[in-house]
C-alpha cells in the first residue's frame, strides 16, 4: 500500500472487511507493522501491536462464548483445544489472506519480501488487530459479527476431523493405528542467532522421514512436522 494511496486503499479495505469506520486511522494502525514506522518516520499513526493485544482478548471471549453454547456436552479441556485450533496462527492467517488483508499491509521492504512462516504471523496478528480496531470503533456486537462471519464456519471441520487435537498426539494415534509405529522427531537444522533461531525438525516412522517442519522453537517445528506428516500419509480426512 503506497503512501499516496493510503486513503483510497482504506476505503477498499473497509469494503473487504464489511465495516465502515468512524475513525479510519484506527484501521490504518491495524494494518501497520512496526517495521513500517522504522522506515517512515513521518507517519503520524501507531503500529498494530496494541490493537492486536485488544483484538486477541475480544476474539477469545467471542469464540469461547460460541463454543460453550454450541457444544453443551464437551468438557472444558476439549473446548479449550477446539478454541486453540480455531484461533491459531495458521487459521487466522488463512482467514486474513482470504479476506485480502495481505494486499493492504504496511511493512518495511525487508518484511514485505518474507512470504513464509513470518508472514503467517504478520497476517494473523493483523487479523486480531482488525478485530481490536472494529471493537474500538464500532463496539462488541460488530466485532462479534465480524468474527462469526469469518471463523465460526470452520468449527465443524475442526471437530469432525479432530483438528483440535495436538498435532503430535494426532499423528501418533494415527501412526499407531495404521502402522503400529510410534513417531520420533529429530532436529535436522538450526539457523540464526539465539534470539531469532529457526529450527527444522523431521518426523520419522522408524527410518522413514515422513515430513519436516520449521519453527522458532523445537516444539513449534515438531508440531508443524506432525501436521505435514498427517497430510503426507493421506490421513487428514480421518
Amino acid at each position: 500500500m503506497e503512501e499516496r494511496n493510503i486513503q483510497t486503499d482504506l476505503i477498499k479495505l473497509q469494503t473487504l472487511i464489511g465495516v465502515n469506520f468512524t475513525d479510519t486511522n484506527i484501521l490504518l494502525s491495524a494494518v501497520t507493522h512496526r517495521s513500517y514506522l522504522n522506515e517512515h518516520r513521518e507517519a503520524t499513526w501507531d503500529h498494530n501491536e496494541r490493537l492486536e493485544f485488544l483484538g486477541d482478548a475480544v476474539l477469545e471471549l467471542v469464540v469461547t462464548d460460541f463454543l460453550y453454547k454450541k457444544y453443551l456436552e464437551k468438557p472444558e479441556g476439549e473446548l479449550t483445544a477446539v478454541r486453540a485450533a480455531l484461533v491459531n496462527t495458521v487459521s487466522l492467517a488463512q482467514v486474513s489472506e482470504q479476506l485480502g488483508i495481505n494486499e493492504y499491509l504496511l511493512m518495511s521492504k525487508g518484511e514485505a519480501k518474507d512470504v513464509g512462516r513470518a508472514r503467517q504471523y504478520i497476517l494473523a496478528n493483523a487479523f486480531e488487530a482488525c478485530i481490536g480496531a472494529i471493537y474500538l470503533d464500532q463496539g462488541y456486537e460488530t466485532a462479534k459479527e465480524f468474527i462469526a462471519g469469518h471463523l465460526f464456519a470452520k468449527t465443524e471441520n475442526i471437530v469432525h476431523k479432530r483438528l483440535w487435537q495436538d498435532a503430535k498426539s494426532r499423528f501418533q494415534e494415527l501412526a499407531q493405528e495404521h502402522s503400529s509405529i510410534t513417531p520420533t522427531y529429530e532436529t535436522i537444522n538450526q539457523v540464526g542467532p539465539d534470539h531469532d533461531r529457526v529450527f527444522t525438525v523431521g518426523v520419522y516412522l522408524k527410518s522413514e522421514l515422513v515430513a519436516e517442519g520449521q519453527g522458532r522453537s523445537k516444539q513449534e517445528a515438531e508440531q508443524q512436522a506432525a501436521e505435514k506428516a498427517v497430510i503426507a500419509k493421506g490421513w487428514d480426512g480421518e
